[in-house]
């Protein structure tokens, strides 16, 4: 049976191969802290890629299903897609927090502070990029899924409801597309030991 033929056996295989060439290389340790950078990295790469998805690709390419009278609409990514993609997009964004969480350990609280407040050039880069994704994951989940429930006919909502939840999933849907990109970069300044600047 071939692996490739599902996604969890895509998945399977995948991890599999991280971790023989994890093994292979030498001397790398699996250690916590890199197990948690590996699935925050993971789960990072699926919640934000699928945010990209969203709003680069599938709003616009609803937008002119829509705006298309003669064309064939957009019901069938609404039907099978749009699902689908949220409930990846809203699990992997609990998984990127908590596993984010997870590799800050005990520093934790120093990122939440920002640094203590700016006493720590790392604390205050990463407690950002974290302040920057706990916006996003509250976003995900109080005003993305609840509104898109509404938009997708999973809970019962009047022509009326569907249009505002529209406007309102798509909004905090932008504004996380907006957010991510200084995320990003604080999370990437503070790996490489920077601020708000990488060296060239």
């Amino acid at each position: 049976m071939n692996p490739l033929n599902s996604v969890a056996g895509a998945v399977t295989t995948g991890v599999v191969l991280a971790l023989l060439l994890m093994l292979g290389i030498g001397p790398v340790q699996l250690n916590t802290l890199g197990l948690a950078r590996w699935l925050h990295i993971l789960s990072g790469i699926t919640w934000i890629g699928l945010l990209y998805y969203f709003n680069v690709v599938q709003i616009p390419g609803l937008a002119a299903a829509a705006a298309d009278k003669g064309g064939p609409g957009g019901a069938g990514v609404s039907k099978y897609i749009a699902p689908r993609a949220l409930l990846w997009f809203r699990w992997s964004a609990l998984a990127t927090w908590l596993t984010g969480a997870w590799y800050l350990g005990k520093g934790f609280g120093n990122a939440f502070t920002l640094g203590n407040f700016g006493q720590d050039a790392y604390g205050l880069t990463i407690g950002i990029g974290a302040w920057l994704g706990t916006i996003m994951l509250f976003n995900v989940w109080v005003l993305i899924w609840p509104n898109q429930k509404k938009v997708l006919g999973i809970v019962p909502a009047t022509d009326e409801q569907k249009a505002r939840a529209r406007r309102v999933a798509t909004l905090a849907s932008r504004t996380n597309f907006v957010l991510s990109i200084p995320m990003l970069a604080c999370m990437g300044a503070a790996f490489h030991g920077a601020t708000f600047g990488f060296a060239l």
